[in-house]
């Protein structure tokens, strides 16, 4: 395959570039295909003196030994017993959560140009709805920048990882607005309710579902003092927030 040398923010980047510029199924990634592509990026890198990160480095041998573990016979009776898991499993799952992320920051950028716009120009504030006020983007970069620093925190204790963990974002929002309606005072605190999860991908599927509910306009966030801690209120369609878009929901997410 044939394609220019680009600058990517990571190994994930790359990846998702490959896979979706050739529309290849996510879910069957031809494991040999990507990986000698992989390993050609890195080599055009290298002919330009352009020196790979440890990230990039780690991902190739990651490919690699994926690759390898395909390529073994498999037995029969073993299958039977314990089948053995798709190697390309967590591979796949790293992917479409940096997607995900991906399409929340590039939401995020959208919304910080309206903002930059709206306050550089006062007068377009009469064309704009109440629901369009800058005051939501802000709100909403601080909700990810509360969500990182959460991030950061939780590097220095341990995260419990549950194996069968089947935690989603349909399931978060489910958990999130039956919370809001039941609080009779106060905002809920979002530092608490990030640190009380227990995996990191329960962490990542609270903040995509907060993401969710605050386009939806069924959570509020509120804040205080200036960089203080982000408060979740009910919104104004928190009881439409479940209804007739569920399945839309379960199908972006799942």
């Amino acid at each position: 395959m044939n394609f220019r040398l680009e600058h990517y923010e990571g190994p994930l980047d790359l990846l998702l570039d490959l896979i979706r510029k050739q529309q290849i199924d996510i879910y069957d990634i031809p494991i040999a295909t990507i990986t000698a592509q992989y390993l050609e990026y890195m080599e055009r890198a290298a002919e330009l003196d352009v020196e790979p990160s440890a990230e990039f480095v780690y991902m190739a041998a990651t490919l690699i030994h994926i690759k390898s573990k395909m390529l073994l016979p498999k037995d029969p009776h073993l299958e039977e017993i314990a089948p053995e898991e798709d190697p390309r499993k967590e591979l796949v799952e790293r992917l479409l959560e940096h997607e995900r992320f991906k399409s929340a920051a590039e939401m995020l950028q959208q919304k910080r140009v309206i903002e930059e716009a709206v306050w550089s120009n006062p007068q377009i504030e009469q064309f704009l709805s109440d629901d369009e006020s800058p005051g939501l983007a802000v709100s909403l970069f601080d909700l990810v920048k509360t969500f990182q620093q959460v991030l950061d925190r939780v590097k220095d204790r341990p995260i419990y990882e549950v194996g069968k963990e089947d935690v989603s974002v349909p399931d978060m929002i489910q958990f999130v607005t039956k919370l809001l309606k039941q609080k009779r005072k106060g905002p809920v605190s979002a530092i608490e309710l990030f640190e009380k999860q227990r995996s990191r991908r329960a962490m990542i599927c609270l903040f995509l579902a907060l993401l969710e509910l605050v386009k939806r306009q069924a959570v509020q966030l509120t804040q205080t003092d200036a960089f203080g801690d982000i408060g979740l209120e009910a919104g104004q369609q928190i009881d439409h927030a479940l209804s007739s878009d569920s399945n839309e929901i379960e199908q972006q997410y799942n």
